[in-house]
């Protein structure tokens, strides 16, 4: 939410669609820091917890060595009475009396710690998991952006070459029309030729059977033989 906040707060002041789509372009690149940004601070969260695990262990090993001297003491206290040595017998029970206070204030210290590191535990367990939620959406964005702008690149070329054809069919057209063009003015030149000539008439005449032709043998025969 704070990125969206960002980029929200620097869209206020009724900005157009244009500073709104650079503001956009700049979403992942933002996520992006805010996620390195996160993953530093889990870092040093994660060496924070494992700091306070090392002191609660160190407090119950304290704790364990209290009880023990504790308990020594004790024992102690115990024989130097049976002894009849009084005197030894009460440093025994006042040093047990320091221990005791030394080992309840270690407990605190534990159970201190101990409260300390679940609490973490949970608090960096539920920012992992946030942050994997987060780089999952991330990475959905960007193959999306990818896809979107493939599509939009194929989309432009295939208009482009839509274009192009085209203009090269129109072309085409053009060059087949000015061919049949110039061919219907080459027979048009010809015709004319032909009727300045007066062979056109002829050659009308010819194809009709009314004049001119050519004989065949039989008739050209019987003409040299008649001479």
């Amino acid at each position: 939410m704070s990125v969206w906040k960002k980029l929200f707060s620097a869209a206020k002041g009724g900005v157009n669609d244009v500073a709104e789509a650079a503001a956009d372009s700049q979403a992942l690149r933002i996520l992006d820091q805010e996620i390195r940004e996160a993953k530093e601070e889990l870092r040093r969260s994660n060496h924070a917890l494992t700091q306070i695990i090392a002191k609660r262990k160190l407090a119950e090993q304290k704790t364990q060595s209290l009880e023990q001297a504790v308990a020594d003491y004790e024992t102690h206290a115990r024989s130097a009475s049976q002894k009849g040595d009084t005197d030894l017998a009460l440093e025994c029970a006042a040093k047990v009396t320091e221990l005791r206070a030394q080992g309840d204030t270690e407990r605190q210290f534990a159970a201190t710690f101990a409260q300390s590191e679940t609490t973490l535990r949970n608090n960096i367990r539920q920012a992992n998991d946030n942050l994997r939620r987060m780089e999952q959406q991330v990475d959905i964005v960007k193959a999306t952006e990818s896809v979107h702008k493939a599509q939009a690149s194929i989309s432009s070329r295939h208009l482009g070459a839509n274009s192009k054809m085209k203009t090269a069919a129109e072309s085409l057209g053009r060059i087949q029309q000015r061919q049949q063009q110039h061919q219907a003015e080459i027979e048009a030149a010809s015709e004319l030729a032909l009727d300045e000539s007066g062979s056109s008439l002829e050659h009308r005449l010819s194809e009709a059977g009314i004049k001119g032709g050519n004989k065949n043998a039989d008739e050209e025969l019987a003409r040299i033989l008649g001479q």
